[in-house]
């Protein structure tokens, strides 16, 4: 079972990264196996519906992407909203969200805008049938402190995402491998 972590914020100092790197340990000491994906290591082109499928960068996450069983997302909430460069990333690898499980963690500056990510998730399980975990982790500024989690409920909630990622991954492609799907 492969889950890829994906950190989409491109701040140095992100507390969704913070989120990220925690989610990503409880997969790693579950015994799957654990995938990292940061966008800041990735200098992705814009999406322009057409050359920049085939850019380098663009092709090695997309393969990244499609090796997953499940995702963790993690991103930052710009304008109640996840970031651009998640969505950039969504409009270049599409298809390699298809039918797989996806779960969120969310980090945003204040309290108001925790059905941020609602229209993301819409999209990609409309679009790609991608399975959604339906509990999310949301946290805001004073959930942290430096660059640690210090809300042990915000802790708590980021280790459960993780396992039930992994859970839920295991499940969908036993489902679909007995159903003779992939």
């Amino acid at each position: 079972m492969t889950i890829l972590t994906i950190s989409a914020s491109l701040s140095e100092t992100s507390r969704s990264r913070i989120l990220a790197r925690a989610a990503h340990e409880v997969v790693e000491a579950s015994g799957a196996s654990g995938r990292w994906l940061d966008l800041r290591e990735h200098t992705l082109p814009f999406c322009d519906a057409g050359a920049a499928y085939g850019d380098a960068s663009a092709v090695a996450v997309k393969a990244m992407l499609e090796a997953a069983d499940g995702f963790i997302v993690a991103t930052p909430v710009y304008n109640y909203s996840v970031n651009a460069a998640l969505k950039n990333l969504l409009e270049l690898t599409g298809a390699a969200w298809e039918d797989k499980v996806a779960g969120f963690l969310c980090a945003a500056g204040g309290t108001s805008s925790y059905m941020s990510i609602m229209g993301f998730a819409n999209s990609l399980m409309l679009d790609f049938r991608t399975v959604i975990v339906p509990r999310f982790v949301y946290a805001n500024g004073s959930d942290f402190d430096g660059e640690r989690i210090i809300n042990p409920e915000i802790e708590q909630r980021t280790g459960e995402l993780a396992r039930g990622v992994a859970s839920l991954a295991a499940v969908v492609k036993t489902i679909r491998g007995e159903a003779g799907l992939r």
